[in-house]
């Protein structure tokens, strides 16, 4: 005979979604933002080491701005919600007939009646846990563990835009000992992009339950865009004479 605590289905990985969700989004971003650097300091051909400079600056700067803005967001959404759980406790303990009623109306809804419904409801409403978080979950639509917590997910953002941020300016490294041209580094990290932004935009299409091909070739098409408008600027800023080239 199977217990019916071993027939339960468990689906861990909703709950971490948020952070496969920080994850994706910060590596993203990471690149993006150090080849958008890389392609407008380096189109003015300015010397490896600021180019390398500029890039590790705006990596970091954007890496802790993601990371903070991120922690803000989850901590707020976390205070909305929990607001809300306190409400509910409050009209359990203190309205419970008024609150009876509204589970009545969801399960009828859901098409129960008679017997069944009142089953339903007395089963539900003789556990103050179990009757908290249906009515969160059926009435507000809420779910405090999806959301995951801030600093968690702010250090996921931080550490995959540092992942993702650092790809882009490898290439600059070896320019700087004298072993690679700076045109063929813009070339080789407009490459490294273009693969890395691919394989996240697939990653996020999957989670999203999409076109994987469509999302890579999307999040690919963004990254190669961010570059080439930033060699434009940069090289046209060299013409004008306002940056000194090498």
């Amino acid at each position: 005979m199977i217990s019916s605590k071993s027939s339960i289905h468990v689906e861990p990985h909703i709950r971490e979604s948020n952070y496969i969700r920080d994850l994706v989004f910060g590596f993203g971003d990471g690149v993006n933002t150090s080849l958008g650097i890389i392609a407008g300091v380096g189109g003015a051909i300015i010397a490896a080491d600021i180019v390398i400079l500029a890039a590790l600056i705006g990596m970091f700067t954007g890496a802790k701005a993601m990371a903070v803005q991120n922690y803000l967001a989850v901590k707020s959404q976390r205070q909305i919600l929990e607001s809300e759980i306190k409400r509910e406790k409050f009209e359990i303990e203190n309205t419970p007939e008024k609150e009876r009623q509204e589970i009545e109306l969801i399960y009828k809804s859901k098409g129960f009646e008679g017997a069944d419904l009142k089953s339903v409801v007395d089963k539900i409403t003789s556990n103050k846990e179990v009757w908290l978080k249906t009515m969160l979950t059926e009435e507000l639509g809420l779910n405090l563990e999806i959301l995951g917590n801030p600093l968690k997910g702010a250090l996921v953002m931080f550490g995959s835009f540092l992942l993702g941020g650092i790809l882009p300016i490898l290439p600059y490294f070896v320019v700087k000992f004298g072993l690679m041209s700076s045109s063929t580094a813009i070339i080789i990290a407009i490459l490294i992009s273009i693969t890395s932004s691919f394989i996240v935009g697939a990653i996020k299409a999957r989670i999203a339950q999409m076109s994987i091909i469509k999302g890579g070739i999307e999040m690919a098409a963004l990254g190669t865009g961010i570059a080439l408008v930033g060699y434009g600027i940069g090289a046209e800023l060299a013409r004008l004479g306002i940056v000194t080239v090498q």
